[in-house]
């Protein structure tokens, strides 16, 4: 039950808990960055994603928008998350426009892809 001010269950574990998911994500995040930097600037991808990937600067700047989407929500739902603060609709705002960019990131890095995927062969049976 949630009453003014007062938040049921909230408390340092739950505060340390959503710490360790921040940190966890921004690293993630970092990571996600690094590897679209390396795609934009040298067109080096991952070992996995080599054969399937045929435009790596797409792929790049798609891996830089999920970075940026990952931080977005990370900033709006883990951080602000004090409806004291900022007021109790905080949340909407950072899920949307994230979920929008991550969709984006997304459909860049699979357009970045071959066509026919990683298959070799003519691909009938």
């Amino acid at each position: 039950m949630i009453t003014r001010g007062v938040r049921r269950g909230s408390g340092a574990k739950g505060v340390t808990m959503m710490l360790y998911l921040a940190v966890l994500l921004a690293l993630l995040a970092l990571l996600f960055a690094a590897s679209g930097v390396a795609a934009l600037t040298r067109g080096w991808v991952l070992p996995v994603n080599r054969r399937p990937v045929h435009r790596p600067r797409v792929f790049g700047w798609g891996q830089l928008v999920a970075a940026a989407a990952l931080c977005w929500q990370v900033l709006f739902l883990l951080v602000l998350n004090d409806p004291d603060i900022l007021g109790p609709d905080i949340r909407g705002w950072g899920s949307l426009p994230g979920s929008a960019l991550l969709l984006t990131g997304l459909i860049l890095m699979t357009l970045s892809r071959r066509p026919g995927g990683d298959r070799q062969g003519s691909g009938t049976p």
